[in-house]
C-alpha cells in the first residue's frame, strides 16, 4: 500500500471506531430496588397551617423528588402522635426521626436554644440566616443539641412580627403591669420585668380559646398569615406593632441522629439541600402572606393597627441586657452563645446602619 493508502486506512478505521457504542458499564443498582426508606416527621403547629404548617409538606414532597422515592416522610400535625410541645423530647428519644419546630420551645431544657429561634431587639431574618449560615451559628446550634442526640437546621422564618393582640389599648409600660400575655422565649421574661405575666405553654390552636376565656388578655402568634386563620381578631381587636419581641422568628428541622447517620451519604445530602431550600421559601410565603392577611383584617374586619407609644419599646429595650445577662451567669453554654450573637449583631446591625437602614431613612 502507498504511503497515502495507509494514512486513509487508518483515518478511515479511527472513524469507525468512534462510532462504535461504548461498552457497557455494567453498575450495581441496589437503591432503586430498594424499599424505601420512612421517616416521620411530627411538628408543632396545626395540620397544614398556612406558612408554618405548610413547610414541612414541601419539606418532604421535595425530598421524595430529589431521592427519587428511595426517602419519604410522612408528615404529621401537632397532636396527631405526640403534642405540639413533645416534639423535641420525640425526636431525641428516637419515637420519630424528624420534627418541625420553634427552638425557644426548648428553652426550660436547653437555655441556649432561645439564640437560634429569635432574641428582642436582635438580628432580623437576612441577618439571622447570614450569622447561621456563614458566621458559625450553626455549628454552635449543633454543639448545643448533641447532647440530645439531635441535629438542628434552619427550617424558615417567618419574618418580623407583630406586637401582638391586645383586648385593651397600651398607653404605657405601666399598663403592662398584671398583663397576662402568650408571650414565649427572653421576650416573656423582659415582660415580667415590667411586671407582666409570660406564659409559653399555650399552644397555637389554644390561643383563641385563651383569649376567650380570659385565661389570658394579650397574645403573640406569628402575624397576620397565621393569625387570620385562628380568628384572633374575634377575641382581641387591637393588634399593636412592632414585634420588639421576635424581628425575625426562625423555624428548626430536627432530626434524630442516628436516624440520619444511618441514611446513605447522598440522602443525608439531600436533606439538608431540601431544608436550605424551605428555609428560603418560608420566608417569602411569610412576606406575602402577612401583606395580603393584613389588608383583609383592617378592610373586612375592622381590626385597630396601632404601635406602641415609645415610651414601651424604650423600657422593654432597657431590660434586654439585664435579662440576657442574667441567665449566662447561670448557664455556662448560654454564656458562650450570647456572646456569639452578640458579636454577630454588633456587626450585622452596623452594616444595615450603612445599608438597609439609611436608605429607609433618607427616603422618609
Amino acid at each position: 500500500m502507498s504511503k497515502r493508502a495507509i494514512i486513509s486506512w487508518l483515518v478511515a478505521s479511527l472513524f469507525l471506531l468512534g462510532c462504535e457504542k461504548p461498552a457497557p458499564v455494567t453498575t450495581q443498582v441496589t437503591d432503586a430496588q430498594a424499599p424505601a426508606i420512612e421517616w416521620r416527621l411530627v411538628t408543632s403547629w396545626p395540620k397544614n397551617l398556612p406558612g408554618l404548617g405548610m413547610a414541612p409538606e414541601r419539606f418532604a414532597q421535595l425530598v421524595k423528588s430529589m431521592s427519587n422515592g428511595r426517602l419519604v416522610i410522612h408528615v404529621y400535625g401537632a397532636g396527631e402522635i405526640m403534642p405540639a410541645l413533645a416534639v423535641f423530647d420525640g425526636v431525641s428519644s428516637g419515637t420519630v426521626e424528624m420534627g418541625h419546630s420553634a427552638p425557644y420551645y426548648w428553652k426550660d431544657k436547653v437555655p441556649a436554644v432561645q439564640f437560634f429561634s429569635s432574641i428582642p431587639f436582635g438580628m432580623n431574618a437576612e441577618q439571622m440566616n447570614t450569622w447561621l449560615h456563614h458566621g458559625g451559628g450553626l455549628e454552635l446550634w449543633q454543639e448545643v443539641y448533641a447532647p440530645f442526640d439531635v441535629i438542628p437546621m434552619a427550617g424558615g422564618n417567618t419574618g418580623m412580627q407583630m406586637g401582638g393582640w391586645f383586648k385593651k389599648p397600651i398607653n404605657s409600660p405601666e399598663d403592662f403591669k398584671g398583663l397576662k400575655m402568650r408571650l414565649p422565649g427572653i421576650g416573656g421574661e423582659m415582660l415580667a420585668s415590667l411586671g407582666g405575666l409570660a406564659t409559653d405553654d399555650i399552644p397555637g390552636r389554644e390561643i383563641y380559646s385563651a383569649l376567650q376565656t380570659q385565661q389570658i388578655d394579650a397574645a403573640e402568634w406569628v402575624g397576620p398569615y397565621n393569625d387570620k386563620p385562628l380568628g384572633l381578631y374575634q377575641v382581641a381587636k387591637y393588634l399593636y406593632y412592632p414585634g420588639w419581641h421576635e424581628p425575625s422568628s426562625n423555624m428548626e428541622f430536627i432530626i434524630n441522629q442516628s436516624a440520619y447517620q444511618d441514611l446513605p451519604k447522598d440522602l443525608q445530602v439531600i436533606v439538608r439541600v431540601a431544608a436550605r431550600a424551605i428555609n428560603e421559601d418560608m420566608l417569602s410565603d411569610y412576606t406575602h402572606g402577612h401583606i395580603e392577611a393584613l389588608d383583609e383584617l383592617v378592610n373586612q374586619h375592622g381590626v385597630i393597627v396601632k404601635p406602641f407609644p415609645q415610651s414601651v419599646i424604650t423600657a422593654l429595650r432597657s431590660v434586654r441586657d439585664d435579662v440576657l445577662l442574667s441567665q449566662a451567669e447561670q448557664d455556662p453554654m448560654f454564656n458562650k452563645v450570647l456572646k456569639a450573637y452578640l458579636e454577630s449583631e454588633i456587626k450585622l446591625k452596623r452594616y444595615y446602619g450603612y445599608t438597609h437602614n439609611a436608605l429607609e431613612k433618607y427616603a422618609q
